[in-house]
């Protein structure tokens, strides 16, 4: 591999407990930066203060630990890195690439919900600050995993937000300048953010940041077929039984049985699977073996 030194990195909001499908994210970013021979970084993403369960961080990082998944450094903190956010925001109004927006969540729904105009009526005293998209954007990267993908950022985004209108910053605005700030080269996380990856190429290409690798990992499926999220009361992981979950997570990532499954503890599992793990055997979509790993008897407790 050429270029810099693999460096890889888990980024949980705090607002609340991992579940299943953050775990998955989280074993399979490890997972890929230690076989690369690289770094495997945490930062926690506490950028919108209302959304945040008090605790939850702590909560986190514990339940990494007892997974075994160790970060190579200290744990980051969103909500410390405001000047580095505001820094990069200047230089994109400066530019020409970002405006004052002051237009309402109702103004915009009744012009179509994307914005490529404002249509405000009045000039608001808090207005958001959107990134300028071009007519005609049109965003395309190689996913490690879903291979080449494209998205016409302007007719299917439109101008998105880099800063609420209550004064928080936007995750699009955080998220590229934190991993170019931490020097992240390969973004490793659930294909829910699959579609979020053009605005970010965008963003990178405005503020001439490099591009980190990407590749997107299959989301798990409750019963129903949806997503699993902290928002539709997904079940934390059980942290007295990290063995089993670690088990069925391999599973749901399309590898193969270990050869021995009896493993004494989570940190030999892991060693074991670090061996045998291989991306070209991952999944686009959750398998049902995934939803089965669902089971409040399997590997979540109520």
């Amino acid at each position: 591999m050429s270029g810099p030194r693999y460096r890889g990195r888990f980024a949980p909001s705090p607002s609340g407990p991992l579940h299943a499908g953050s775990m998955l994210a989280a074993l399979g970013s490890w997972l890929l930066a230690r076989q690369a021979g690289g770094e495997w970084l945490v930062r926690i993403e506490d950028i919108d203060p209302p959304r945040e369960v008090p605790g939850a961080a702590l909560a986190q990082l514990d339940t990494l630990a007892a997974f075994g998944l160790h970060p190579d450094g200290p744990v980051e903190y969103q909500s410390r890195r405001a000047p580095l956010y505001q820094a990069a925001l200047e230089r994109l109004l400066a530019g020409g690439w970002a405006f004052e927006c002051h237009c309402s969540r109702s103004e915009l729904a009744a012009a179509g919900g994307i914005h490529r105009r404002c249509v405000a009526g009045r000039r608001r005293p808090d207005p958001a600050i959107r990134l300028r998209v071009p007519d005609g954007c049109s965003i395309a990267f190689d996913d490690a995993i879903h291979g080449h993908v494209a998205q016409r950022v302007d007719l299917e985004v439109g101008d998105f937000v880099l800063r609420r209108s209550d004064g928080l910053w936007a995750y699009q605005l955080a998220v590229v300048v934190d991993d170019a700030d931490q020097g992240i080269t390969d973004v490793v996380r659930g294909a829910d953010l699959l579609d979020s990856t053009p605005r970010q190429v965008l963003l990178q290409r405005a503020l001439g940041l490099p591009t980190p690798r990407h590749a997107h990992l299959p989301l798990l499926l409750g019963a129903d077929g949806r997503k699993l999220s902290k928002s539709e009361a997904a079940l934390p992981v059980r942290v007295d039984e990290p063995l089993v979950t670690l088990q069925r997570l391999w599973s749901c990532l399309g590898q193969a049985p270990l050869a021995d499954a009896t493993t004494p503890s989570a940190t030999a599992f892991l060693d074991r699977a670090l061996a045998a793990f291989r991306l070209d055997r991952v999944p686009l979509q959750a398998r049902s073996v995934c939803a089965a790993a669902h089971n409040a008897n399997a590997i979540t407790r109520a």
